[in-house]
């Protein structure tokens, strides 16, 4: 990236970073930097600060700093607008993302797995999860990993606000691992299972490696949760959700 232009402002947007990038080798530093950054609100609205003045907090030369944020925002971790003295950065989703799954590594050190309440509206789906479920490639895979064949379709339960953000934790959780696999010419991708109950209920919470629906968790089960705990759109559930 080109070097601020002195005594007059310009605004850029950093390229986002592929894959690779953001999964390539992550410093010390950079996320020191990236840590700073969360503990001044760069989530919430963009830190005003000059690379000497977050250099010096963290005890590097401007310099270095400079580099890791450049870094930061070629991993499409930070966003990062220049001006003549100072710049403007913000964490992207991405960065709090990364933040989050250092959290979650620490806390299972200290804390051991956890264990998440969360709220949410029994919603509707497609119907895509009864055809997911009947695929023999997943069917085999749940009988021996999570102990029993689920019932052919997913009760889903949709977050918003607060639940929502506390939910992105879930990503970065140990859980059983459905593998990937592919049959009749389809790939079908892998998923995570994490132990949850929903009104005493025992299931789990499946978590598809490629899912566009973050708002909106799955849940299955040996039973047809609906019909056993006789719910319906837009009835409020609380689900407990368990780290393996």
């Amino acid at each position: 990236m080109p070097r601020p232009v002195h005594r007059s402002r310009v605004s850029r947007k950093t390229p986002a970073a592929t894959a690779p990038e953001r999964e390539s080798a992550f410093r010390y530093e950079e996320f020191a930097v990236l840590r700073l950054l969360g503990q001044r609100g760069a989530d919430r609205a963009p830190v005003v600060s000059s690379s000497r003045e977050i250099g010096e907090a963290l005890g590097f030369l401007q310099q270095a700093t400079d580099r890791y944020l450049i870094s930061l925002a070629r991993r499409g971790l930070v966003l990062r607008s220049l001006d003549a003295r100072k710049q403007r950065l913000a964490l992207t989703p991405a960065g709090l993302d990364r933040l989050r799954r250092e959290y979650t590594s620490l806390r299972r050190i200290f804390e051991g797995p956890g264990t998440l309440v969360l709220s949410g509206t029994v919603s509707s789906g497609l119907g895509e999860g009864r055809y997911y479920l009947s695929q023999p490639g997943y069917v085999s895979q749940f009988a021996e990993r999570l102990g029993y064949t689920p019932f052919p379709g997913t009760l889903n339960v949709r977050l918003a606000g607060p639940e929502l953000v506390r939910a992105a934790a879930l990503r970065h959780w140990k859980g059983i691992r459905i593998d990937g696999f592919s049959a009749s010419g389809r790939t079908f991708g892998g998923a995570t299972c994490l132990v949850a109950r929903i009104g005493g209920s025992p299931g789990h919470l499946i978590m598809p490696d490629r899912s566009h629906h973050t708002d909106v968790l799955e849940l299955v089960a040996p039973v047809e949760l609906r019909k056993e705990l006789t719910l319906r759109d837009g009835d409020r559930v609380e689900l407990r959700i368990e780290e393996s």
